[in-house]
């Protein structure tokens, strides 16, 4: 694995992976500044393929596909990505046709994609399960730039503009940090010499501050949707945590895992379905933005049971603050995410997103050993006490419950 700089001091990494016929780039653009409409840069990332001053959205499109270049453009809370994959023989033009969106997207297409987002927006939002979560963070991360979520996208859509969109691009490029990683079997100097000649006049401000707050909780509500085509209700309870800079945070992920991220071997699963019969899917999750993380858990369930499982939910947690767990059961925890490491770096495209994603975050390229050994060294005595302190006292008491579920 190989960091450099380009002649515009972006930050790359390139990691050579000999004999194979496809390499992986991404290119993260940080966000130093929250949107000010939720859905600009959900637009403007749709809008980034629609379209250049040299290349119509057909030919954009035309040109991918006939090269079998995989080419996206994905907007996540934190960073602006673009990304591709293609034949080692088509890295030039591939990295030719990013600069080309990068530099020389036209924005042209916008009525027609507003109206597209629209009704996509409301198709996504007939599933019970979606609707939910969409109320889960809303209300998590109220009046935070992470609670923009479809439905606050849908009230705001018809008041954004097409200056609004090309302001915000044009400020993402000027003042966002930019981490670039290549993954694949191409000579180092040939890679170097491509990237320099097609992107090192992007104008790159590495010394602009994020300027977006860290999302604060400091109460315990429940929020209800009723649905009364609903077959079952959804349930989602959550709390914000801290997020990977905390010492906590391998120790976090392991208890994640014994908690309810594991499938079939997790508590969640064994007490709440196979025991109690009340769902055929509950889990937990712990999800990490760069300001907070928030924890989980998520359960579908008869209307009837909605308070049981919320007890289940706190008896569970409360063994965890209560018991050490089991040398066994830390053990196969541990051994689950060592085994997803694995699962999700097996292509050179996701060696290349999770190295964009590690430096963009400012974590260090090689952020992944790093954890890995720290949470081979996680003891139960550690997963007891993030128990105790994050699901109990005053921390444990401010969350949010999303419950959707019919009338009854």
């Amino acid at each position: 694995m190989q960091e450099f700089k380009l002649k515009n001091n972006i930050t790359a990494v390139y990691k050579q992976n000999k004999n194979t016929p496809r390499i992986g780039l991404s290119f993260n653009f940080s966000i130093n500044e929250a949107e000010q409409l939720p859905g600009i840069y959900c637009l403007m990332s749709r809008l980034l393929l629609q379209g250049t001053k040299t290349r119509t959205s057909e030919q954009l499109a035309m040109e991918l596909d006939e090269n079998a270049i995989e080419f996206s453009c994905d907007m996540k809370q934190d960073y602006l990505r673009f990304r591709f994959v293609c034949l080692n023989e088509d890295f030039a033009l591939a990295t030719e046709i990013m600069s080309d969106v990068i530099k020389n997207s036209t924005f042209e297409e916008f009525e027609k994609e507003k109206v597209k987002l629209q009704g996509e927006i409301t198709a996504e939002l007939d599933s019970a399960k979606t609707k939910a979560l969409d109320n889960y963070y809303k209300n998590l991360f109220k009046g935070h730039f992470y609670g923009h979520t479809y439905t606050t996208i849908l009230e705001n859509l018809d008041k954004i503009t097409k200056e609004d969109v090309i302001q915000a691009y044009e400020q993402i490029v000027s003042t966002g940090k930019k981490v670039l990683s290549i993954v694949g079997d191409i000579e180092f100097e040939s890679v170097q010499a491509l990237l320099n000649q097609n992107l090192s006049d992007i104008e790159n401000d590495n010394q602009k501050e994020k300027n977006i707050q860290t999302p604060t909780l400091n109460e315990a509500k429940t929020v209800e949707i009723i649905k009364n085509d609903a077959q079952q209700a959804q349930i989602i309870q959550g709390w914000i945590l801290p997020t990977f800079d905390s010492t906590d945070y391998p120790v976090l992920v392991v208890l994640n895992v014994i908690l309810g991220s594991a499938g079939l071997s997790s508590r969640l699963f064994l007490e709440l379905r196979e025991k109690k019969g009340l769902a055929y899917t509950v889990r937990s999750s712990y999800e990490t933005n760069e300001k907070c993380a928030n924890f989980s858990i998520y359960i579908a369930t008869e209307p009837k049971n909605i308070q049981i499982c919320l007890d289940g939910f706190k008896t569970e947690l409360e063994k965890l603050k209560e018991l050490p767990v089991s040398d066994d059961e830390l053990s196969s925890a541990k051994n689950n995410i060592i085994g997803k490491q694995q699962f999700v770096t097996e292509t050179n495209a996701q060696q290349a997103n999770l190295l964009a994603y590690y430096g963009i975050m400012g974590l260090g390229f090689d952020f992944q050993t790093q954890v890995i050994a720290k949470i081979k060294q996680v003891t139960p005595e550690q997963i007891q006490e993030c128990a105790k302190k994050y699901f109990g006292g005053e921390c444990g008491e401010h969350f949010v419950i999303s419950v959707l579920r019919p009338e009854v």
